[in-house]
């Protein structure tokens, strides 16, 4: 039987994978850097997290949830490309999130001084008339909090085991070492707290900008069996966004989208196991490689 589904589970594999594959894989030459636990190191909870095919809906979340802040939202509008290029971008986030999850140290500095040099040319005026610089602490950490709990809430609602609340708080603060790169504050150090600073956040509103960027979110120029499954997985992010800030973004919550995301979430995780990146720092670190969690070659770095 495994025989005959191996096609089956290659070709989702493919389709899932393939919007990420516009921009360099960010680990080539990870192995280079021979015990360097990076960030986090073996036992970390971030590399089981952000390893779980869960992350996929953690990302559209956080995502969407960012365009809630006019501020934030208007410099991904006036500065990115995401309109003209879509996957290149969501490439380039993959990528910024896989080297700083699962990169040694050089290759988190490395990650961390683009993401700098880009915001250094992301200032203006957002549409409600209040200026903002990329730069911003505050703005910064509106981006980070929300990427961290986005990624902790998926996880416990389609992951593939569901962590205690030492986890989930030990992943916050996990987290706080990539915002802090970034010049982040405030950063809540536990789950709850950082769960009520988004949900109560005082500056968010609906935007023009907002509104063109969740209509881009709801509807990217995907192919359309790629559409297919982005829209399962959009709804089930959706879904898990606090009743205010969807009241904001302006979106719904489907009834059976929780069920329906579990099921899609499984399959990925059936056609695709835990992130090949997750094996590369398991084995740069010197840490033992779990049998039957990695399905995917690794994409490079030498081996």
């Amino acid at each position: 039987m495994a025989r005959l589904l191996e096609p089956i589970r290659l070709r989702v594999a493919a389709s899932a994978l393939g919007p990420f594959a516009h921009a360099p894989y960010p680990l080539d030459s990870t192995l280079e850097h021979d015990g360097d636990a990076g960030l986090f190191g073996p036992g970390a909870v971030s590399w089981h997290v952000i390893a779980d095919p869960a992350a996929f809906v953690g990302g559209i979340r956080g995502l969407l949830i960012q365009a809630a802040h006019p501020e934030v939202v208007a410099g991904v509008g006036d500065h990115s490309r995401y309109r003209d290029d879509p996957l290149g971008r969501l490439s380039r986030t993959s990528a910024y999130i896989t080297a700083t999850t699962f990169g040694a140290r050089p290759e988190v500095e490395a990650a961390v001084a683009q993401v700098e040099r880009i915001h250094r040319r992301v200032k203006g005026v957002s549409s409600r008339g209040i200026e903002y610089d990329a730069s911003t602490p505050s703005y910064a950490a509106w981006v980070h909090n929300v990427l961290t709990d986005s990624f902790l809430t998926a996880h416990q609602m389609f992951g593939g085991r569901r962590l205690t609340i030492e986890e989930m708080d030990r992943f916050v603060v996990e987290q706080t070492r990539v915002g802090a790169l970034l010049g982040a504050d405030p950063m809540p150090e536990t789950a709850n707290d950082l769960r009520r600073w988004i949900e109560a956040h005082p500056d968010i509103e609906a935007s023009h900008e907002m509104e063109d960027a969740v209509r881009f979110l709801t509807d990217p120029p995907l192919d359309p069996t790629t559409k297919a499954g982005y829209k399962v997985l959009m709804e089930a992010a959706a879904a898990t966004i606090p009743l205010r800030i969807r009241d904001i973004l302006g979106i719904g919550k489907t009834r059976l989208a929780i069920p329906v995301g579990r099921a899609a979430v499984g399959a990925l995780r059936w056609a695709l196991g835990y992130s090949p990146s997750w094996e590369l720092a398991l084995r740069r670190s010197g840490a033992p490689v779990p049998e039957g969690m990695f399905k995917r070659l690794i994409p490079s770095a030498g081996v």
